[in-house]
């Protein structure tokens, strides 16, 4: 199992507080959200990681070179990270991905309990789910049957009918794996769009209801966990 991590991004929202450091270099309580991020993981068993950087890139390759060189770790540079968005981050991992892997954004602030309880889950494909924040526009929520089985999840999902919010750690077999980059390929070769959330591709291959290839919810309600999106954010980060 290999983890990959996304961190190419501007993170505009959180400016002034990222004007000259990545998001996920930003500290939390005396460590940074990568630190956090890489202990976490490397705790459930993954020694394995493919990240995606961009803005503020050698920033984040010396800090993993400096903390973290006794596991592989492959750095992809997304060059254009200021015109796309993190589906074309994730589209570029293809050719790096042994097996399945778990996907994680580099914003998030969580326990090690989630990538853990996610990867004891039954289910080949999972994502976290948050069934108790408190839900809005902003963020991507889903929808699920009676099962578990996640049947939309977007920022669009009507609030009335989601069952929590998918807090950006997910968990996919090598055949998910696979409809995903296929996907990304059109998208990305053939039609030029590179401007999607990840989401988006989920979102396909859950519409064609194979059961074979579902996507399932993971309540991990009990594990501490948020997203840091904004200033707002980042400074009720420090009191957890």
């Amino acid at each position: 199992m290999q983890a990959v991590i996304l961190a190419a991004g501007l993170a505009k929202r959180l400016r002034p507080l990222t004007d000259t450091t990545p998001k996920c270099l930003l500290d939390v309580k005396g460590k940074n959200l990568l630190h956090r991020t890489m202990e976490n993981v490397i705790s459930c068993g993954i020694n394995d990681f493919v990240f995606v950087t961009g803005y503020r890139e050698n920033m984040i390759k010396d800090y993993l070179r400096n903390n973290f060189g006794s596991v592989n770790i492959k750095i992809l540079t997304n060059t254009d990270y200021a015109n796309n968005n993190n589906s074309y981050s994730l589209w570029m991992t293809k050719d790096y991905i042994k097996d399945g892997f778990v996907l994680l954004d580099s914003d998030i602030l969580f326990d090690a309990g989630i990538v853990s309880k996610l990867l004891a889950d039954s289910h080949d494909n999972a994502a976290a789910v948050n069934v108790t924040h408190k839900l809005d526009d902003e963020q991507i929520k889903v929808r699920v049957d009676e099962s578990g089985r996640i049947l939309e999840i977007s920022k669009i999902v009507d609030i009335k009918e989601a069952a929590g919010e998918s807090i950006g750690i997910e968990k996919f077999s090598r055949p998910f794996a696979d409809e995903i980059f296929k996907i990304l390929d059109r998208k990305i070769l053939e039609e030029n769009n590179v401007n999607e959330f990840y989401e988006k591709t989920f979102e396909e291959i859950i519409e064609r209801n194979d059961l074979g290839n579902s996507l399932y919810s993971v309540d991990v309600s009990e594990y501490e966990c948020m997203e840091i999106d904004t200033v707002e954010d980042y400074y009720n980060a420090q009191k957890i």
